[in-house]
């Protein structure tokens, strides 16, 4: 029996997934750090964005990981 999800069609899914979240990810670190660090300064500022410049990589490692799996046969 032929399996529905492929690794091709897993990275297609897992693409579209990672490209729409990015957006949606770096809009609202954007909004809420220019909001929430305005009165911490330049250093206070970089720790944010630092941080935040990170922070999607998780969710982003575990889709790639899912999009890598091999198919079952």
């Amino acid at each position: 029996m032929h399996s529905l999800m492929t690794v091709r069609r897993r990275k297609l899914i897992g693409t579209v997934a990672i490209v729409i979240y990015l957006i949606v990810y770096c809009l609202a670190a954007m909004v809420i750090g220019d909001a929430a660090t305005m009165q911490w300064g330049g250093l206070g500022q970089a720790l944010f964005f630092a941080a935040a410049g990170l922070a999607w990589l998780p969710l982003a490692m575990l889709l790639v990981r899912w999009m890598q799996r091999p198919d079952e046969p």
